[in-house]
């Protein structure tokens, strides 16, 4: 194994002192730029690396950020995750994942391994209900940024779309198509906030547009096909069958349809269907599938952005930043009785 090379090795090769070399390496402004420049070029030719932990301990910043999402295989959060890169690592950090599979315990974990990782910030879309996990990280004087699915709490930035103005847009659509019977399946526990006020949108669309709400019409599952074809089982075992159905997922809209189908049930001219998030599959099938874009990645630059605009202040300056983006409705088949 070939022998680490240290910062004596280049002293000894340019003979100068050690601390020269180091405080050169570290752009001192004691050291001159031919120095530093010297330092520099014979570092990279001898392959010197900085020990980034040393320099983490003396600056104390790592310089990584940690970012904990539900799950990482949809493009939602993909896509989030990969604007949060395109923004730190510009900046010259880099980015720690980790998933929750919407799980609290894992997330405290995910939680309690980052914060002894030391990162300088922790981005989250939480899975949980309780704030024992989020004063852990604050009461560290680690800065805390939500995005998509926030805990509302003082001096914490977050950066959401406005869910309840998605949840009324989709809702407002299928109404404008002539439907009456508009069901709405949730994906989460109505206690996390983006899906009460998706909810909240659907019941005040209903209720500006003359609808009458029915608690039958109401259904939480989880966020995968298969729920989505029991959902319509469950729907239509109902004496009142809906003509709608507004799911805050766009897999539980494909599964929806996916069984609707098998039924013989036509869509959107029997049943039509309204999504959520625009994941990249609803635009290529033989059916497309409405639904209500969350822009992604615009979002993870956006929590990217709010972290790098603290930083640069003094903490007499620092303030909570609350960016709500506006979702947009992209009429597709699913839902299109008109054309």
């Amino acid at each position: 194994m070939a022998k680490k090379v240290t910062i004596y090795d280049i002293a000894e090769k340019l003979n100068i002192a050690a601390a020269t070399v180091s405080r050169a390496l570290n752009d001192n402004p004691k050291i001159s730029d031919a120095t530093k420049k010297l330092v520099m070029e014979t570092a990279e030719k001898m392959n010197y690396r900085q020990n980034r932990l040393a320099i983490a301990l003396k600056s104390g910043k790592t310089n990584n950020v940690g970012v904990i999402v539900p799950r990482v295989n949809t493009n939602f959060f993909g896509s989030v995750i990969r604007g949060i890169e395109d923004e730190l690592n510009a900046s010259g950090y880099q980015v720690i994942i980790c998933q929750t599979h919407n799980d609290e315990e894992k997330e405290a974990d995910n939680v309690e391994s980052l914060l002894n990782s030391q990162v300088d910030a922790i981005f989250m879309s939480t899975s949980s209900r309780n704030t024992d996990t989020f004063d852990k990280i604050l009461k560290k004087k680690i800065p805390l940024i939500f995005f998509d699915r926030k805990k509302t709490m003082d001096n914490v930035s977050s950066v959401t779309i406005d869910d309840f103005a998605g949840g009324y847009i989709a809702t407002k659509h299928l109404i404008d198509q002539g439907c009456k019977k508009i069901a709405h399946v949730s994906t989460g526990d109505l206690n996390i906030e983006i899906f009460r006020e998706r909810f909240a949108g659907y019941k005040q669309a209903l209720y500006d547009n003359n609808i009458p709400y029915s608690e039958d019409y109401v259904l939480t599952t989880k966020s995968n096909i298969e729920d989505g074809r029991e959902a319509v089982k469950k729907l239509f075992s109902l004496k009142n069958k809906p003509d709608a159905i507004f799911s805050a997922s766009d897999f539980v809209a494909l599964g929806a349809i996916k069984e609707l189908q098998e039924m013989k049930i036509k869509v959107p001219k029997d049943v039509a269907i309204v999504g959520f998030s625009n994941e990249p599959f609803t635009n290529f099938l033989e059916l497309s599938i409405s639904t209500v874009d969350q822009f992604p990645l615009e979002m993870g630059r956006m929590t990217a952005r709010v972290f790098l605009a603290q930083t640069d202040m003094t903490d007499l300056d620092k303030i909570q930043k609350k960016v709500v983006i506006e979702p947009k409705l992209i009429v597709r088949k699913s839902s299109d009785r008109r054309s």
